[in-house]
């Protein structure tokens, strides 16, 4: 295990519920970073000649809760690696009836839901306006929706997430509330993840992984459970690896986007 920050990655990738590993770790590296420690080693994997960071964001052995991960640390090592495009996979449930267990959703808006999380930065005594009309990569999410389409994944090309506190599913009628409003999936970590990586200039997407129908739905699927979510993420598994090799090698670490920009103007 390696302590030094003179390793260096092109993209990260985030692990989600069910997805602890990414292939055979070249060397594992503990970044310190003044948000305190990561949510675990970060391993360095080879894909396509790419260096590849990978964390998983719950940790290895699945110790941390939605509201105890470390965010703005695990943040900040990706930068300090050289991280320039994060790849946010997550377990999700569907809100929406055409949204089946086992499809994936490239989400392009979030709600948020949650309270008390370090959600940025930028504390003082700067202040700083982030837009956040996009909040996530246009460029990354066309890149996740064609690749996913060659692979023969069903996959909706856009989609807002409602982020919830948890570690507690949602009640049926927050679930009826979020499905009446038209929000696509539900999920507990994607806020303030996206939110941070655009704070650092850092190109994000979300692919989320649909294993459930949330509280249910009437004749359809009943409340959700832990145990279900494991179960249809794992069975997904790798499809979701087959989709995060095939991004690696296609996306453009040299062009420019927007989402290098975010910052241009936000200090006041």
């Amino acid at each position: 295990m390696l302590f030094s920050t003179q390793y260096r990655a092109d993209i990260g990738v985030f692990g989600g519920s069910g997805f602890y590993a990414l292939g055979e770790g070249l060397e594992s590296v503990v970044i310190e970073t003044p948000y305190g420690p990561t949510s675990d080693k970060i391993s360095l994997v080879d894909i396509g000649g790419r260096k590849v960071a990978f964390l998983p964001r719950h940790g290895a052995d699945h110790r941390l809760a939605p509201a105890q991960i470390p965010y703005r640390a695990n943040i900040w090592a990706m930068k300090q690696l050289g991280v320039k495009k994060i790849i946010g996979p997550c377990a999700a449930g569907s809100l929406q009836a055409d949204i089946k267990p086992g499809h994936f959703v490239i989400c392009d808006q979030f709600v948020d839901r949650t309270w008390g999380r370090s959600d940025t930065f930028f504390e003082g005594p700067i202040v700083t306006h982030l837009p956040g009309a996009e909040p996530y990569c246009p460029s990354l999410r066309k890149v996740a929706t064609e690749c996913a389409q060659e692979l023969g994944i069903t996959v909706h090309p856009k989609g807002t997430m409602v982020v919830i506190q948890g570690p507690r599913f949602s009640t049926k009628a927050e679930s009826e509330w979020f499905r009446n409003m038209g929000w696509s999936v539900v999920n507990m970590t994607g806020y303030p993840e996206c939110y941070l990586a655009r704070e650092m200039g850092i190109c994000y997407v979300n692919i989320s992984l649909i294993t459930d129908y949330d509280a249910g739905l009437e004749g359809i699927a009943e409340a959700v459970t832990g145990a279900e979510v494991i179960k249809v993420f794992k069975e997904n598994n790798e499809r979701l690896k087959e989709l995060v090799y095939k991004m690696t090698e296609r996306i453009d670490l040299d062009g420019d986007c927007s989402c290098m920009h975010a910052l241009d103007g936000s200090r006041m």
